[in-house]
Formats: C-alpha cells, sequence, structure tokens
C-alpha cells in the first residue's frame, strides 16, 4: 500500500497548530520529533495509575516495575537485541555518554589512543576528550572530506593501530545528514582491539538499527528524536556492561540493567520510550497488513519511513535546483541517497542562519538556526559562530510542505 501519511499525521496534534493564520509546517525534526497521541496517553497513564518507586511488595509498585521491564523490552527490539539487560535509560544520550566515559577512562593507561571525529555532535566528542585528558592518553580525530561531506576513511585506517582503545562515531550527522560506514569502521576497529561507540541519535527516526548485526559495543540514542519523550537510551553489550567499573551508589543493584540505572528513572518516560517503539510497530502492521512479531513490523515501518523520505529529498533537492542563493552543506548526489538521511544545512551570502529562521518562522515554517551542537564539524567548515540553517523531514511531512518550505525560499531570497 502507498505509505499512509495523512493518517499519520491525524495521529500528531501539534501538526494541527497555526502561526499567524497558517499551518505550521515543522521541519525542525533534527532538533526533536513531535509525538503521537498514544505516547502522550501511555506517560499519563502511568503517572496517574501506577506512578510508584520500584521493588516494593504492593501492587502499585509491581505494575510500575512491570510497565518499567516492558520499556527495556521495546527498547531491545527497536534497536535489536534480545537481552533487555542491555538497554539502559538515562537522562539524555549525553547524561549517559559522560557516564559511560568515565568508566571506561579509568580502564586507559599511558600510551593509549582513542579516536573520534569532526562530523559528530558534540555529544560524541567532549565526553570522550575529557575523559582522555584525565587519563592522559592521545585523542585523534578522523577528518571530515569538505569536498563531499564524509568522513575521511583512508585517513581513518591509518590512525588505528594497536594503542587504539577506543572508536567514537556517529551513525548519522546531525549537520549535514551524511550516513558514515559505521559497520565497516566498527570491524576495523575491532581488528586492533578496540570498544566502538555510536551515537545513533539522527539516525534512529530515518533508519533501522540493529546493533546486532553492526556489532558495537555501546550505541545511543534519545527517544525525542523517535517520536517520543525526553530520555536517553544506550546499548552496551553484556560482558561490558557486567565487567567496567561503574560509577554507582552502593544500594543499587549489580545486576544489569540496574548497574548502570542509579537513582530513581523517569517511570513516564520510559512508558513514554516504549509506546514510540510500539508506535512505529503499528505502523508497520499497517503497511503490511500482518500480524507479524513486534521487530518485524518495525523493519517494515522503517523501511517505508526511508523511502518516503528519500522522496521528499528528491523533490527538495529537485526544487532547490531553482535557488542560486543558497549553498548546500551535504552530499546531493541523487545516486548517493544511501548516504546520506533527510537533513539539510544552507548557509546564505548576506542573511545570517538565524534571521533566515526568523522570517520562516513568521510564515510558519519551523527551521533550526546555529551549529546544532555539531561544532567539530562546524569548527572544521569554518562555520562558526553562526552555523547554518537545518532543515529536516521526518516521516509527518508532506509533498506540500516542501513546495511551500521552497517558495518561501524563492520569496525570502
Amino acid at each position: 500500500m502507498s505509505f499512509p501519511v495523512e493518517s499519520i499525521r491525524e495521529q500528531f496534534p501539534a501538526l494541527q497548530r497555526q502561526i499567524n493564520d497558517r499551518p505550521v509546517c515543522h521541519f525542525d525534526g533534527p532538533a526533536g520529533s513531535q509525538i503521537p497521541k498514544q505516547v502522550a496517553s501511555a506517560m499519563s497513564d502511568y503517572l496517574l495509575n501506577t506512578n510508584s518507586n520500584r521493588s516494593a511488595p504492593f501492587i502499585v509498585s509491581q505494575e510500575s516495575d512491570e510497565r518499567v521491564d516492558a520499556g527495556h523490552s521495546a527498547l531491545a527490539d527497536f534497536l535489536g537485541t534480545t537481552d533487555t539487560g542491555e538497554i539502559v535509560f538515562g537522562q539524555n544520550m549525553t547524561s549517559l555518554t559522560f557516564a559511560l566515559s568515565r568508566a571506561i577512562g579509568k580502564t586507559w593507561q599511558s600510551g593509549d589512543e582513542i579516536i573520534v571525529s569532526q562530523l559528530d555532535h558534540d555529544a560524541n566528542v567532549s565526553p570522550w576528550v575529557q575523559a582522555a585528558k584525565d587519563a592522559g592518553i592521545v585523542v585523534h580525530h578522523i577528518p571530515v572530506n569538505l569536498e563531499d561531506y564524509t568522513l575521511d576513511q583512508i585517513a581513518y585506517r591509518k590512525l588505528l593501530s594497536k594503542r587504539t582503545k577506543l572508536v567514537a562515531v556517529g551513525y548519522a550527522s546531525n549537520a549535514t545528514g551524511t550516513v558514515n560506514p559505521v559497520k565497516e569502521m566498527i570491524a576495523a576497529a575491532h581488528e586492533v582491539g578496540a570498544i566502538t561507540f555510536i551515537d545513533a541519535v539522527h539516525m534512529a527516526p530515518h533508519r533501522r538499527i540493529d546493533v546486532t548485526d553492526l556489532d558495537c559495543d555501546f550505541l545511543c540514542c534519545s527517544a525525542y528524536k523517535f517520536f517520543g519523550p525526553h530520555i536517553g537510551i544506550m546499548y552496551g553489550k553484556r560482558k561490558l556492561l557486567e565487567s567496567l567499573p561503574v560509577y554507582k551508589l552502593r544500594p543499587s543493584p549489580n545486576s544489569l540493567p540496574g548497574r548502570w540505572m542509579s537513582g530513581t528513572q523517569s517511570h513516564e518516560s520510559i512508558c513514554g520510550a516504549a509506546a514510540a517503539v510500539d508506535y512505529l510497530a503499528n505502523l508497520g502492521k499497517t503497511i503490511s497488513s500482518g500480524t507479524a512479531d513486534r521487530t518485524s513490523q518495525i523493519n517494515v515501518a522503517m523501511q517505508a519511513i526511508s523511502q518516503h523520505e528519500i522522496k521528499l529529498s528528491k523533490h527538495f533537492l529537485n526544487r532547490l535546483a531553482e535557488l542560486d542563493a543558497l549553498k548546500l552543506w551535504g552530499i546531493n548526489d541523487p545516486n548517493r541517497w544511501e548516504e546520506r538521511v533527510p537533513t539539510f544545512s544552507f548557509t546564505h551570502d548576506s542573511l545570517s542562519p538565524q534571521e533566515l529562521a526568523r522570517q520562516l518562522g513568521e510564515h510558519g515554517l519551523l527551521t533550526w538556526p546555529g551549529n546544532h551542537y555539531a561544532i567539530p564539524f562546524t569548527e572544521a567548515a569554518g562555520l562558526e559562530p553562526e552555523g547554518t540553517l537545518r532543515v529536516g523531514f521526518l516521516h509527518y511531512n508532506t509533498l506540500e510542505e516542501v513546495d511551500r518550505l521552497v517558495d518561501s525560499f524563492q520569496e525570502l531570497l
């Protein structure tokens, strides 16, 4: 069946909003997606009916535990692991990465090295750089090719050595939309015995993530990017989660996943994240008209979402050919769709990203100016301090919205 974008949009109340009597177009998805009604309902239902702390011998706490456990199961399906103990929740990706970097950093010794990249969100750079500084070890940065906004894979291979203890790289760039060849990069890192950490925050709403297939050691994402609440999720291989020296409270369990979830979690957000996964599974079930398991339904949904987003992107780039005033910082080759997600960064010779975003916002078109926390890239590309204007599409965007955006660009420029 065709992609049911209209019925999808009906599930997102935020898409019905107007600004200055014009319907709002959410092109700000790279900074955070909107949520369907069932996510808000799941969070509300938890707070109103099963709000309790964990592991008490009474029914409300037991029901709360069941919902939290179901959240681990849902995110395990979403990320491609069968071990729910390998799913850790936290405040956000940044906090989880800082905690993990602190733990892994305790294992580093003089002479060790780590590798980060110039195409990453700073949440996958600064935590590792700071941990390396504390340990007194060397940090290497994979350079970005400014000709096509990809990571220099030849340089990466040259940086790898038996001294490399960690490779931290993003699955997809939240600034340029570039999809990195992480599976191959992980395999190369493992050849020299390095641990791998993948920032999948920006990939999660666009493509299927399968940690088993990738064979990554750790991977993080954030539910608020894939139609859920503000909460971070970390996958880690069990043997590493069990063996690394974790910073935790004495009463906290040593078993997984509690060993890495010290303190009271946002149980309602865990329920909301699970509801976001079920939303995607229900979409896959609708598209396939089948009753397969949740993992298969997610596969179908993410494949359909990717195809819809490619359609939007092709139309967008075709229409952008009408404009000479904008510089695109990202892959624009129509034969390289697999190497990017629908996130586009622009600059203009005279209008700043902030001014462009302000004027588009008055038209009800929500875009994002700045460095997008991808400061390693904006520094390498000479885009500081203003950064870029970022436009992003998600599966609830339409061709009509794309046309409206390009028409407004023509009017403003």
